[in-house]
């Protein structure tokens, strides 16, 4: 009830326009893409549902794929990399039950989109991009968008962000064959992990760190990307 309340509330608000504005085909696709992809499947938590609400997802796709931007299911975006499915975006944000004085650390920032709406829920998201082209239009793009809390780095994600460190929560956005240690070593006691694990067969899988080890919890079976640079020089020995 709560959860379709928000809804209806923030199409009020979006709907607070003179006789002769139109509601944007984008807004209708969103929300019905929140509706059906999102609440529909069992997404609860109203921070997420407000961000994914929020977030203009076509602006994070190439202009050719815009009209299937709130489909759901991934999109091309260059360098053989995709945007996310919507409802796994917001599967994964959720698992990590994020609060508002979080920092975040995402590995894979591909177009900005996960990053973006991270920032609507967290104070601070440090996203890592290996493709130079991705992260550069990645990092102008939010930086025009006016996401000042989101911060941008080109390098490898097997390495983390040791100077930003320690995260409460770590997300990566491309799948791994194993959790890279120094990714656990960046994150702080009781923090939590999401990652596709796996190589051809990848379980989305959940981490909290306790003791100095991860607690770990297999979710549901996924398709990503796979994880390059260093990861995989380690899986080749």
């Amino acid at each position: 009830m709560i959860v379709f309340l928000l809804i209806f509330l923030y199409s009020l608000c979006s709907n607070n326009k003179t006789d002769k504005e139109t509601v944007s085909w984008q807004t209708v696709a969103r929300r019905n893409m929140v509706q059906k992809q999102i609440i529909e499947r069992g997404i609860t938590d109203t921070s997420v549902i407000n961000a994914m609400l929020s977030i203009e997802r076509h602006k994070f796709v190439p202009k050719e794929y815009e009209n299937n931007a709130y489909a759901d299911y991934p999109l091309p975006i260059g360098e053989e990399q995709t945007i996310s499915q919507p409802y796994v975006v917001a599967l994964m944000t959720e698992l990590l039950a994020l609060n508002e004085t979080d920092r975040v650390l995402e590995i894979g920032t591909g177009s900005g989109y996960q990053a973006a709406i991270l920032s609507i829920i967290v104070k601070d998201v440090y996203t890592i991009e290996i493709v130079p082209s991705l992260a550069q239009s990645a990092q102008e793009r939010l930086k025009d968008m006016g996401f000042t809390n989101v911060h941008v780095k080109c390098g490898d994600g097997f390495l983390g962000w040791p100077e930003a460190a320690p995260f409460d929560a770590i997300i990566i956005t491309c799948a791994p064959p194993e959790v890279p240690q120094l990714l656990i070593e960046q994150l702080t006691e009781g923090g939590r992990l999401i990652v596709p694990l796996g190589s051809d067969f990848q379980m989305l899988t959940l981490y909290k760190k306790a003791a100095d080890e991860l607690q770990k919890t297999e979710i549901v079976p996924v398709r990503f990307v796979p994880m390059k640079g260093l990861i995989e020089e380690k899986s080749n020995e």
